[in-house]
């Protein structure tokens, strides 16, 4: 299944999710008190749909994130969560690297990012506890950099598990993922279960 790239707002809607230029808390956001009640099973696939949205992740690449938290010590849905904050996209994107996920993967995926002052252009790189990510020196140049700088997330944006220098402008993993800084509520009990019927 190839990733989604229509109108974000209409998935927005379909999710529950903020629209895109709206406060989170506005009366338009989400979806619709008269959408239809679910089954159980329309519920769990729709959970999967959203939390593949969010990230911008294919569903093989999804599948493969399941079943390797299920191989890990602890609460599956959980250990899905953390291996999917620790996409090296998605860890641009928070530190405000970016304005987006997809504005964060395609800055990987040109080659703007170092980890541990060695470029990586792999949007799914697992980043580790103590890792520091920066951008380039030669991207430092560059326009798409200059705006970023400018306009980068407050302290209160960033979350706990990563730190940002203001000054370097770099950023490091002080910990694993705090579950709780997510930024979408994903209901990871549905996902599991989606899975688990297969």
């Amino acid at each position: 299944m190839a990733r989604y790239i229509g109108p974000k707002n209409k998935k927005n809607r379909r999710f529950g999710l903020p629209l895109k230029n709206e406060k989170p808390d506005s009366k338009k956001s989400g979806g619709s008190h008269s959408e239809r009640r679910l089954s159980d099973y329309g519920m769990q696939l729709r959970e999967k749909q959203k939390a593949r949205f969010i990230y911008g992740i294919l569903e093989r690449q999804f599948r493969n994130y399941y079943r390797k938290a299920s191989r890990l010590e602890g609460i599956t849905g959980d250990k899905l969560l953390q291996l999917l904050e620790s996409r090296l996209d998605n860890v641009v994107y928070r530190l405000g690297f970016a304005h987006t996920r997809e504005q964060a993967r395609q800055i990987v995926n040109h080659g703007h990012i170092e980890v541990n002052s060695k470029k990586v252009n792999i949007p799914s790189y697992h980043v580790k506890e103590g890792d520091n990510i920066s951008w380039r020196e030669k991207s430092k140049s560059t326009e798409l950099y200059k705006n970023l700088e400018g306009s980068s997330k407050s302290e209160n944006g960033i979350p706990s598990w990563l730190n940002l220098d203001k000054k370097k402008y770099i950023g490091q993993v002080s910990s694993a993922p705090n579950l709780s800084d997510a930024e979408m509520v994903i209901d990871t009990r549905q996902i599991v279960e989606y899975y688990s019927r297969r």
